[in-house]
């Protein structure tokens, strides 16, 4: 009956088909809302108790022939509506992660643009710029705000949150509330007070 009241009839209907589908295609997952869009599937560890929002785009391109796995979840990790991860070398999304809507994570860049001898000639077209890869580590308990995005190289800390609209260009330590473009800490958990206080770096 909560299912009703919350999704209304239709929503509901259309709830059930998503999780028979589920337990068909994912079964190691909580509920994977369609449609979604998977691609190098043998490539994603999908953890257990996976729950992604509708339009979600997942993908993995491996740079040469490997038995691994890039991109791995850990348990309980939810996606919501129209999150996009790609991995082409090491994304890991630790257990508990809560992500918002319209998120982009990865690991990889078309070209390389740090100042040295390997940086990309703006001539060449973007598309056939080799790619330059840094893994991605998101830690325990850490919740995504809507619009982060996530770029190669970076550590996000366990328990951790990012607010919406924050574009996460260098790891963040555990435990603090960082926001804006670069995403920077602004507060931080005192485990003895057991309160958000101002970040002092």
């Amino acid at each position: 009956m909560s299912y009703l009241k919350q999704y209304g009839f239709f929503g509901s209907f259309n709830l059930v088909i998503n999780l028979i589908k589920t337990k068909i295609l994912y079964s190691n997952a909580r509920l994977i809302r369609f449609p979604i869009d998977i691609r190098n599937k043998k490539y994603i560890d999908f953890g257990g108790n996976l729950t992604t929002g509708i339009g979600c785009r997942i993908e993995t391109f491996p740079q040469m022939l490997t038995p691994l796995k890039l991109l791995k979840f850990g348990e309980n990790v939810q996606l919501n509506d129209y999150v996009h991860i790609t991995a082409a070398y090491s994304i890991e999304i630790g257990n508990n992660v809560l992500m918002a809507s319209k998120i982009y994570i990865s690991d990889c860049t078309h070209g390389s643009y740090i100042g040295n001898d390997d940086d990309s000639d703006p001539m060449t077209l973007p598309i056939d710029r080799p790619l330059s890869v840094k893994a991605v580590k998101i830690e325990d308990n850490v919740w995504l705000g809507e619009f982060v995005s996530v770029l190669p190289g970076v550590t996000i800390g366990k328990g951790t949150i990012v607010g919406a609209n924050s574009v996460v260009s260098k790891s963040l330590p555990p435990y603090v509330i960082a926001v804006g473009s670069p995403a920077k800490p602004i507060k931080f958990y005192n485990f003895e007070s057991k309160r958000w206080e101002k970040y002092v770096n």
